[in-house]
């Protein structure tokens, strides 16, 4: 049974067959039925939010884990251009960070103003705990798929 299902109520899954027929100031009434009123309880099962890194979210943070401290906008996008070659997008950087910052994976801070930024400061970033669990549980999903699969054999 799909948690919508569990949720509404199904005729596969509910006592007797029956569904709710309609409300009444006493509660609901059966279709047929001599109950006057029926307490219904569901358990809801809560869908966790998606545990696994996508492509761009997972490259992004390793790119942090490489960089250290001085990991910001522009060293993780030249990190990521470096080692990848390809080519990525300032914006589509700073808004993974931004992502990545509000799932907790990493935090910001600011840095001193320079000069060279006209006085303004830059916004370094570093690598939490779950950010981390994040990376070894991607990591782990992507060994998992890719064992006992013979890459080179196939597609060489």
């Amino acid at each position: 049974m799909c948690a919508n299902e569990r949720l509404h109520g199904s005729a596969r899954g509910a006592p007797g067959n029956w569904r709710p027929y309609r409300n009444s100031p006493g509660g609901i009434t059966a279709p047929g039925s001599r109950l006057t009123t029926v307490n219904l309880s569901y358990i809801v099962y809560k869908m966790s939010k998606r545990d696994y890194l996508g492509e761009f979210e997972h490259i992004v943070l390793l790119a942090v884990l490489r960089l250290g401290r001085e990991a910001y906008g522009v060293t993780v996008r030249q990190e990521i251009e470096a080692r990848t070659g390809r080519e990525v997008c300032i914006g589509a950087v700073y808004a993974t960070l931004d992502r990545l910052e509000a799932k907790g994976y990493v935090q910001s801070r600011a840095g001193d103003p320079t000069p060279q930024r006209g006085g303004r400061s830059k916004r370094f970033f570093n690598i939490t705990g779950r950010g981390a669990a994040a990376v070894n549980r991607t990591q782990q999903a992507l060994r998992s798929m890719i064992k006992g699969l013979d890459f080179v054999a196939r597609y060489s």
